[in-house]
Formats: C-alpha cells, sequence, structure tokens
C-alpha cells in the first residue's frame, strides 16, 4: 500500500527525496518493517536488499554517526570506529528520537534533524535495488546503493563484520 501523506517522519522522508529529485518510492505496509526480516517479507526481496540504519554516538562530539547496512549482516563497531574516525557508541532511543526525528525501527538514511555522518557497506551494492526504512515502522522506500549515497553524501566503507573462520 502507497502513503502520499505528508505528514511527521514519513513526510521528511518523502520531502528529503523530492529536493534530491529522486522518485516517491515510498511504501507503507500493514505489518512492521522494523527488523531486515520484517521488511524483507513485507517488500518481497532477499534480506540482504534491507539497507538498515544503525545510529551511533560520536565520542567527544555526540554528533550522530549513521551506518547502512546489508540486512544479511552485523556491523562491527571497530570498522564504524575506524570509518568515522572517532570512537562511537550505540545510542540510546530518547537520544535517537530527538537527535534525528526518528525513532528505532524507522530511522530513515535521509530527512534527520541533525544530519549524521553517513557510513554506507560495501555491500549495499550486491543489489541492483535496496529498501530503506522511510520514517516509520511499518515504510520503506526503493533506491540503489549509488543514489543512496548520493542522497545521504555519505562514504562507502567496509562496515560488515569479518565472516567466522
Amino acid at each position: 500500500m502507497n502513503d502520499r501523506s505528508d505528514a511527521g517522519s514519513v513526510g521528511r522522508v518523502r520531502a528529503a527525496l523530492a529536493a534530491a529529485g529522486h522518485p516517491d518510492t515510498i511504501r507503507r505496509f500493514g505489518q512492521s518493517t522494523r527488523t531486515s526480516e520484517d521488511a524483507a517479507r513485507a517488500v518481497g526481496c532477499a534480506v540482504g536488499a534491507i539497507a538498515k540504519s544503525l545510529i551511533f554516538r560520536a565520542a567527544g562530539s555526540g554528533r550522530p554517526v549513521l551506518a547502512i547496512a546489508s540486512g544479511a549482516h552485523r556491523v562491527d563497531p571497530a570498522r564504524i570506529t575506524q570509518a568515522a574516525g572517532t570512537a562511537v557508541q550505540r545510542a540510546e532511543a530518547l537520544w535517537v528520537r530527538e537527535t534525528t526525528g526518528f525513532a528505532i525501527g524507522g530511522v530513515a538514511p535521509v530527512g534527520h534533524l541533525t544530519p549524521p555522518l553517513v557510513l554506507l557497506d560495501d555491500a549495499l551494492w550486491a543489489y541492483p535495488e535496496i529498501w530503506a526504512a522511510a520514517g516509520a515502522p511499518d515504510a520503506v522506500f526503493a533506491t540503489t546503493a549509488e543514489h543512496l549515497l548520493a542522497l545521504t553524501g555519505g562514504q562507502r566503507t567496509l562496515l560488515a563484520q569479518p565472516a567466522p573462520g
């Protein structure tokens, strides 16, 4: 089901996409898309094609750091620290909402109240189409890794944990 309303967090994402000239591909579902597995099930795609957003807090400055990774991988905090150039810590839910304007489970890569440092995992480029959160726990939008890189002004880097073995 598509949602064309411009209210709240989803509206901020829609406005950010429009301002960047990105098509409005936001879709809302009658079910949760909070987790990568939930989103993949709702969309009908591979879990790896879900661009999950993880917010960290930079040590010292407190600047938000947004790590966007494939839903099929766990991120390595040491790689996030290295790419960010500063130590990071997982952010608390209240801080995430106050700083980004999004609740955990709906943190979009665009439309933040405080612009984050954005890091995109290399694994996203393995998929011709990816789906990212669109500001609510039941909303996602379709894009590509290249478009997401341009939309966010982010940095492409390796964030996934090394494979065991």
